[in-house]
């Protein structure tokens, strides 16, 4: 009989010590990916970059609104005199300059999203490579970010791994 107790305790042992393990082993972690984004020296120099390349197409905006200007009152002041052949070549080169410049704003607005994209991507990487390292040194299975707003509720017992990725980064 003592046996069978004994037999009994050491299945029991047996088959809840894996779960009591999986259960430890279950680390769940959190960040805040914008505050982390917002300390790292790269995405200074990248947004200095995209100032610098908007004010230059801020400029070459200004320059093609100084032509039209110019050109519009050019046109004002000289439409009574004008033949109506003359009138209609003017305003249609009016038209065609205003579009140029509805184009120009909507590609310089889309040139400056790409470039962006093109300068924040190997931050999104670097962090992400960051998150990974901890979070495998760490034993985490699952780093969540709180910042993406679909997390609800995070419990106490959820790491802010914020600080050791930015020492894993160097911050």
């Amino acid at each position: 009989m003592k046996n069978v107790i004994k037999l009994l305790f050491i299945s029991a042992l047996l088959v809840a010590g894996p779960v009591v393990n999986a259960q430890q082993a279950s680390k769940f972690g959190h960040i805040n990916s914008s505050r982390l984004l917002s300390i790292m020296p790269e995405r200074e120099a990248a947004q200095r970059q995209i100032q610098r390349e908007a004010q230059s197409l801020q400029e070459e905006l200004e320059k093609m609104q100084v032509e039209y200007n110019n050109k519009l009152q050019v046109y004002i002041e000289a439409q009574d005199t004008l033949s109506q052949a003359v009138r209609q070549l003017r305003e249609r080169e009016l038209r065609e300059l205003q579009t140029r410049i509805q184009e120009f704003q909507a590609g310089a607005q889309e040139d400056l999203q790409q470039r962006e994209m093109e300068l924040i991507q190997p931050i999104f990487e670097k962090i992400e490579q960051a998150i990974a390292q901890v979070a495998r040194e760490r034993g985490y299975i699952y780093v969540f970010d709180i910042d993406a707003n679909s997390i609800l509720y995070f419990s106490d017992e959820s790491e802010d791994v914020l600080p050791h990725v930015r020492a894993q980064l160097g911050l």
